[in-house]
């Protein structure tokens, strides 16, 4: 047995951890409470077997490449960040990218992964033109949205649930560089931000850094970030067009202790942030894609700063009619507690694709919080108020959340269940997020 969490370090469990080297070997591991496992980037227990787990790092191959469409079939264990340093020199990168370069695309899928520009161009899933996936059934099927349709799109954002994904064929962006235009845009609260979010619709990305612990009239006061991609004739003179991308340059090398993160250090890292970025604000400027798209990929093992005990990620979205009624009051508490994130964010989000997909029109704000005192009490009000307006959390952040918060976000949850209990009849996918959330007691 070994012991495994997720990037959040909450829960901490033990799983019997299984490294296949052939897809032979996979259809051997798929046996009752088992579950894949990417790189391990999922914050809570999404990733973590009921009685075993199946990591697919080792699947890290590309079979081919089409370099007219920018199709491409990987296997499940590669990395985002393998196809950028790959296939960014040669003009292609994902289509949607996380706040990690450090996923799997098997993860990316079973998270049905959103990035800056949801708003505009969809989630991950979107990207994805087949699927070959292990059901617990023992059959191996390829899934799309012409064939297997049901399978397909209950994969898509399914955590997994419906058998290992094995291989997968999507569409790469075609890009003259690795760089991107940015404009910068200082929100003294949380009606500016949204109004600059709202101004910002017509770029393709956009996304806004939210100081969680503002109170008062600078409740919500934000940096908004507007992004394209820029061309070549944009870059300064001598510069290459795809930046390298380097392995991180700081790591926490141990836990910190709890002390370490608190309503002072918070406060004053978020005015010192603010302050920088304000100064930024108003012109465009042209950054390297690997600070725009991934900040906090520069430091190695950053969630150490949050202790031991490990932190909790509460990243919900609200249907656009309540959400400046909603965050507000969500970030009027937090401010009030003050032990929230430094890096909290805020983004407009389109429809998802995925059965279990997590967007829906409207914002989701994800906040940090380290696991200490009432937090889960805490937690658990704040999904009141996600609850009561409409909206859902996050699967692949979530560690705590109830089955009945669960259930009145996901509507088509009876619709997954039929697809997934065909696949599997014999239930042998059981991850610890389905034991917690929906399989049967």
């Amino acid at each position: 047995m070994t012991t495994v969490s997720g990037w959040g370090r909450f829960p901490v469990v033990e799983s019997e951890m299984l490294r296949p080297r052939s897809f032979e070997a996979v259809a051997g591991a798929v046996v009752a409470g088992s579950v894949a496992r990417g790189n391990g980037r999922a914050y809570g227990d999404a990733a973590i077997g009921a009685a075993r787990t199946i990591a697919m790092t080792g699947f890290d191959r590309v079979r081919w490449f089409d370099p007219a469409t920018g199709r491409i079939r990987v296997e499940a264990g590669v990395l985002l960040s393998d196809l950028i340093d790959t296939f960014g020199p040669r003009g292609f990168l994902p289509s949607v990218v996380p706040g990690t370069r450090f996923v799997s695309v098997g993860g990316a899928i079973a998270a049905d992964v959103h990035g800056k520009n949801h708003h505009c161009e969809g989630g991950f899933g979107r990207y994805v033109d087949s699927i070959l996936l292990r059901s617990g059934a023992g059959e191996t099927i390829e899934v799309s949205r012409e064939q297997n349709s049901d399978a397909f799109f209950a994969t898509t954002g399914g955590m997994g649930l419906t058998g290992v994904i094995l291989e997968a064929t999507v569409r790469l962006r075609r890009v003259e560089t690795g760089w991107i235009r940015e404009r910068v845009i200082s929100a003294s609260d949380l009606d500016a931000a949204m109004r600059a979010l709202e101004a910002g619709n017509s770029a393709t990305y956009s996304v806004a850094w939210i100081d969680c612990v503002a109170r008062g009239s600078e409740l919500g006061r934000s940096l908004i970030y507007l992004g394209e991609h820029a061309r070549a004739d944009e870059l300064a003179q001598g510069a290459d067009r795809f930046p390298v991308g380097k392995d991180p340059g700081l790591a926490v090398p141990v836990d910190l202790p709890s002390m370490t993160l608190n309503r002072y250090s918070i406060r004053a890292f978020n005015e010192l942030y603010y302050r920088m970025g304000a100064r930024r604000a108003g012109g465009e400027h042209v950054v390297s894609l690997y600070p725009y798209f991934f900040p906090l990929d520069s430091i190695a093992d950053w969630n150490r700063i949050y202790g031991r005990r490990g932190f909790l990620q509460h990243q919900c979205v609200i249907p656009e009619v309540r959400a400046r009624e909603v965050l507000g009051e969500i970030l009027g508490r937090v401010s009030k507690r003050g032990d929230a994130s430094f890096l909290a964010v805020l983004k407009k989000l389109g429809h998802g694709d995925g059965l279990l997909s997590f967007p829906l029109p409207g914002y989701t704000l994800a906040l940090d919080f380290p696991v200490k005192g009432d937090i889960l009490n805490f937690l658990d009000e704040i999904d009141r108020l996600v609850v009561a307006a409409g909206g859902r959390l996050y699967l692949a952040k979530d560690a705590r959340q109830s089955r009945a918060t669960f259930a009145a976000g996901y509507p088509a949850l009876s619709r997954f269940n039929a697809i997934r209990k065909a696949l599997d009849p014999a239930g042998n996918i059981r991850s610890r997020l389905s034991q917690r959330l929906f399989d049967e007691v």
